[in-house]
């Protein structure tokens, strides 16, 4: 039997026995089980018929009782669910966040560590942690660092082409330049260079830490360098003696209004600078650095493209040798052999103790105004909120259906605590819990805003 909404009006006022028979030949036998059963006095029956009717609003039932029309499932005082009208929510607002990129929203990175057991086969990039991987289990990949060659210089297999896939240094190259290059363009020029480079190192941020994008303008990294330094030790370059020197970089944002954007993004230069006041500090342009830009930022892929001739020639990575023509050469390229070229950037990174970066997302927000009515929500179906089974009340049987507090008659109270967002199927999607419970009755109303952010 469909749930029929009674009419306190069609029923029989003669006899108790008389409304309970009405009653019964309307209602499923275990709503009359419910609610009126053990009634033992007819001015019982309006308050019973009231508590029915408040369960059963809103369900799909028939069209009323004698001519009463129901609401046929679509709101009725306490049917659980309602359709946001015009007006009830408001359209996506768009708000920059930043926060600090490394684990536990840190905004900088004193310490690094790498496995210890990377090697030729995995070692022209190599995953950096915040803690010691090989002794502790929480710590996190923060970001990669390596070195990338166009002829797989640095790598075995560069000549033999071996089939056990190597020629690493070579593939990485292509990576990237697959990812950030135009089509028809094969090698990276930094800026103030004169020509392609061959090589580069690199630094790529964890997708799970940078999250949408790195904030440019927001990050420094510290490179710890061995020799004399640079002939014009400019500012930010902190000469260390015992053949030392440190060297600070950035990107160039904070100086430029016509952004580059190419097949990676937004691209900036990598200059020598600080952030360490709140705004960058650039010691030299890119334009204007001897042998080119430090590298290039692409911020909304989180990576950082560093050239390795400027900093084999001003940063001195590696031991210095002598190439052909007796020429100093710092990176080693050999042609057949692996070189650990991400060591040395590690090693640089690893001694200067400071990597600093923050993350930037766009947070979209939609609010959902919840409005609740004097008439809606004014029963619970929470076993407590009214007697479940036959009891006595001074020696006297109690009446199924009752309200457990007395003070609820004609005046129910309860309490909001969480709103649930459905789509058009009534499966839920989201729920939001009230910091506090909300009380409802028939006197007072109320409007729940939920705020989406996504």
């Amino acid at each position: 039997m469909p749930h029929t909404r009674l009419n306190p009006n069609a029923i029989p006022t003669t006899s108790l026995q008389d409304a309970l028979s009405y009653i019964n030949a309307r209602v499923t036998s275990q709503d009359y089980t419910r609610f009126f059963s053990l009634l033992d006095d007819i001015e019982l029956i309006p308050d019973a018929v009231l508590r029915y009717n408040a369960q059963h609003d809103g369900d799909n039932g028939d069209n009323g009782d004698n001519g009463d029309n129901g609401d046929n499932g679509n709101g009725g005082p306490n049917n659980p669910y309602r359709i946001f009208e015009p007006g009830d929510i408001s359209e996506t607002l768009r708000t920059k966040v930043t926060s600090g990129l490394f684990s536990g929203g840190l905004g900088s990175l004193t310490t690094f560590f790498t496995q210890s057991n990377a090697g030729a086969r995995t070692g022209s990039y190599l995953d950096i942690y915040d803690k010691d991987i090989n002794s502790d289990s929480t710590a996190e990949v923060q970001f990669s660092v390596g070195y990338a060659n166009v002829n797989g210089s640095g790598s075995v297999g560069n000549t033999t082409k071996t089939i056990a896939g190597n020629r690493e240094t070579a593939a990485l190259y292509k990576q990237f330049a697959n990812i950030l290059l135009p089509p028809g363009t094969d090698k990276f020029t930094f800026t103030g260079a004169g020509s392609t480079s061959d090589d580069f190192y690199f630094v790529v941020f964890n997708r799970a830490r940078m999250r949408e994008k790195v904030d440019p303008g927001n990050w420094e990294i510290k490179l710890h360098c061995s020799g004399s330094g640079p002939d014009n030790v400019i500012n930010f370059q902190s000469n260390l003696g015992s053949g030392s020197f440190d060297v600070r970089l950035i990107d160039d944002s904070g100086a430029t209004t016509n952004v580059d954007v190419n097949q990676g993004g937004r691209v900036f230069n990598v200059v020598s600078g600080s952030i360490a006041s709140g705004t960058s500090e650039i010691a030299i342009t890119a334009e204007n650095q001897p042998g080119g830009a430090y590298g290039l930022f692409y911020p909304d892929l989180g990576i950082i493209l560093l050239n390795r001739d400027i900093l084999d020639n001003s940063a001195s990575l590696g031991e210095t040798t002598r190439g052909p023509n007796n020429t100093l050469v710092h990176t080693p390229t050999s042609s057949d052999a692996f070189d650990f070229n991400s060591q040395l950037l590690y090693n640089s990174i690893k001694s200067g103790s400071y990597f600093a970066a923050r993350r930037e997302e766009e947070i979209s927000s939609t609010s959902y105004f919840a409005r609740v009515k004097n008439q809606d929500f004014n029963f619970s179906n929470n076993p407590t909120f009214t007697s479940a089974s036959a009891g006595t009340e001074g020696g006297t049987p109690s009446s199924t259906g009752k309200f457990t507090q007395a003070t609820f008659e004609k005046d129910p109270k309860v309490y909001v605590t969480q709103v649930g967002l459905y789509n058009d199927s009534n499966e839920l999607l989201a729920i939001a819990k009230l910091s506090q419970p909300v009380l409802k009755t028939f006197a007072r109303e109320a409007v729940i805003k939920v705020k989406l952010d996504f």
